[in-house]
């Protein structure tokens, strides 16, 4: 990453990429950059100031233990153009910016103290022009200065609590904490398995079992289930209420004839 990288690069029909050495690894997390100085900074060993802009070749590392809402934060070496000391600076997420940390100290800088004055007076400015925005600008003053009130009473209420909590008993609800949380997933596998057992069993009663007269028998029972046409069924009403009128004219005895031949004829009849 620290070479220089050039634009216009000739690879040969016979380049094989695994031929190439593999590099090892920077020594402490250090790696070579190029970097540009940010700002006008004075060296303390010769006095010599270099002035922003100027271009170093320089490594960089993390910064341990420091970051800025999970932003890293990175740590620059470099040395001075007269007397080759070695001067370190260190990013500033917060502010945006720079921070000088040994070798050299930063210049002063006008322009930061005017943007701030220049801020103060133009919110003057805008107050005095206008009554509603002062009383707004007082509300939010004050709203802001009773959030960091409660804040710090919050803070110390709560510092007050745990200075009143031995270890033993930070302890103790640890583990009461743990045997809560271990019994809850007891129970919860316990219904799981019950669950599982249940639907085990209801599987098992629900299923039908078929029997052979249903298999054989099957078709024929529905054909029979099934009703007949209205024609059928008035054909066989009124051929029913015809048999039954038949009788009933017919309904009076024949007389026997009298003598011998009579019993014969009236022998092996139902009524006997």
């Amino acid at each position: 990453m620290g070479e220089r990288k050039v634009l216009n690069k000739y690879i040969p029909p016979d380049f094989d990429p695994a031929k190439i050495p593999r590099g090892k690894a920077p020594k402490g997390g250090q790696i070579k950059v190029r970097i540009m100085l940010p700002m006008t900074i004075c060296c303390n060993t010769c006095g010599n100031f270099i002035t922003k802009g100027t271009k170093f070749n320089a490594k960089k590392e993390d910064v341990v233990g420091e970051d800025y809402l999970g932003m890293r934060i990175f740590r620059f070496y470099f040395r001075c153009t007269r007397c080759s000391a070695v001067l370190a600076m260190k990013t500033d997420p917060k502010n945006g910016d720079y921070v000088v940390e040994a070798g050299a100290s930063r210049n002063y800088e006008m322009w930061k103290d005017t943007t701030e004055e220049d801020a103060e007076r133009a919110k003057e400015e805008d107050e005095e022009n206008n009554e509603m925005r002062r009383l707004e600008n007082r509300a939010e003053e004050s709203k802001r200065e009773m959030d960091i009130m409660a804040a710090l009473d919050e803070m110390r209420s709560l510092n007050a609590r745990h200075a009143g909590v031995s270890s033993a008993a930070a302890l103790s609800a640890m583990a009461a904490r743990n045997a809560d949380v271990s019994d809850e997933r007891e129970a919860e596998l316990d219904a799981e398995t019950a669950r599982a057992v249940f639907n085990q069993q209801r599987g098992q009663l629900i299923k039908r079992i078929d029997s052979e007269s249903d298999s054989d028998d099957g078709p024929s029972k529905k054909a029979k289930m099934e009703p007949p046409p209205a024609s059928i069924v008035i054909k066989r009403s009124t051929a029913a209420a015809k048999t039954k009128v038949k009788p009933t004219a017919a309904a009076k005895p024949e007389p026997s004839p009298a003598g011998l031949g009579g019993l014969l004829c009236d022998y092996g009849s139902e009524s006997d």
